[in-house]
C-alpha cells in the first residue's frame, strides 16, 4: 500500500538528475578531439551542458566548426558513447537511498529520458535496475520527446497511474515545462547540469530541490491526486 506522504509513483529524467554521466561524456568528446590532434576539452566546460544533449555537447568540443559540420559528428559521438557507456558515470550522491525511501513507501519509478532508448537501455542493467525500474521512455520511444507532454503522459498510462499521480523529476528547464503541459507535479533538480545564466526559479516547478538527500522525506515532494487511470 502506498504511504499516503508519498507520491504513488514519480518519474526521473536520467543525466543530471539520477546519473552523473558528465565523466562519460567528456570522455567521448576527448576521444574525438584526439582522433583530430586536439587538445582535451576541460569537464568543466562541457558539464553544464550534458542535458542540452549531443548537439550542445559537440558544440563546446568543436566550437570552430560549422553547425552542420557538427551535425555530421553526432553518429560518431554516440558510437563512442556507447562503446564507455557507464564506465565512468556514477549516481549522484543521495540518489539511491531516495530511490529505496520510494521503494519502502510502496512508490513505483521509471525513467523519461530524452537519450535515446537503445543507449538508456545499456545503463539500467549496470545499475541494477531491470527489476526496480517500471518504465523507461527515451528520446527516440515515441513521435514526441520533452519538452512535449507525450512521453510522460505514455509513461504514466504504463505504469496504470493517472498523470496527476506521479511527479516528474528534472535537472533541466524542459523537464518542467513538460510536466507543466501534461499535467504532472514537477521538482526541479539544482544537482544537475545548468548553464550560468540558467535560473530555475523561473520554471515553475511545483517543488525545487538542492540534493537528492532532501527526496528522503516525504514533505519535500509536491502533493499529488493519488489515482489509477
Amino acid at each position: 500500500m502506498t504511504s499516503a506522504a508519498f507520491p504513488a509513483a514519480v518519474l526521473f529524467d536520467l543525466d543530471g538528475t539520477l546519473l552523473d554521466s558528465a565523466p562519460d561524456f567528456v570522455a567521448t568528446a576527448n576521444r574525438m578531439r584526439e582522433a583530430r590532434q586536439m587538445p582535451p576539452v576541460a569537464p568543466e566546460q562541457l558539464r553544464p551542458v550534458v542535458s542540452k544533449g549531443s548537439r550542445a555537447m559537440l558544440e563546446v568540443a568543436f566550437p570552430q566548426m560549422a553547425e552542420s559540420e557538427r551535425h555530421a559528428l553526432i553518429p560518431e559521438f554516440l558510437d563512442i558513447y556507447e562503446s564507455l557507456i557507464g564506465q565512468y558515470a556514477r549516481l549522484f550522491d543521495g540518489i539511491e537511498p531516495m530511490l529505496e525511501a520510494l521503494e519502502q513507501a510502496g512508490a513505483r519509478w521509471g525513467i523519461v529520458t530524452n537519450k535515446p532508448e537503445y543507449l538508456a537501455r545499456l545503463i539500467v542493467p549496470q545499475l541494477g535496475w531491470e527489476q526496480r525500474c517500471a518504465v523507461l521512455i527515451g528520446g527516440d520511444t515515441l513521435a514526441e520527446r520533452k519538452p512535449h507532454p507525450l512521453p510522460l503522459q505514455v509513461a504514466a498510462q504504463r505504469i496504470g497511474m493517472a498523470v496527476t499521480s506521479c511527479v516528474y523529476v528534472g535537472d533541466d528547464e524542459r523537464d518542467i515545462v513538460a510536466a507543466r503541459a501534461a499535467g504532472m507535479p514537477s521538482v526541479a533538480a539544482l544537482w544537475g547540469y545548468r548553464l550560468d545564466d540558467d535560473d530555475p526559479a523561473t520554471w515553475e516547478a511545483n517543488r525545487i530541490c538542492t540534493l537528492p538527500h532532501e527526496l528522503c522525506q516525504p514533505a519535500a515532494w509536491p502533493t499529488v491526486y493519488r489515482a489509477s487511470v
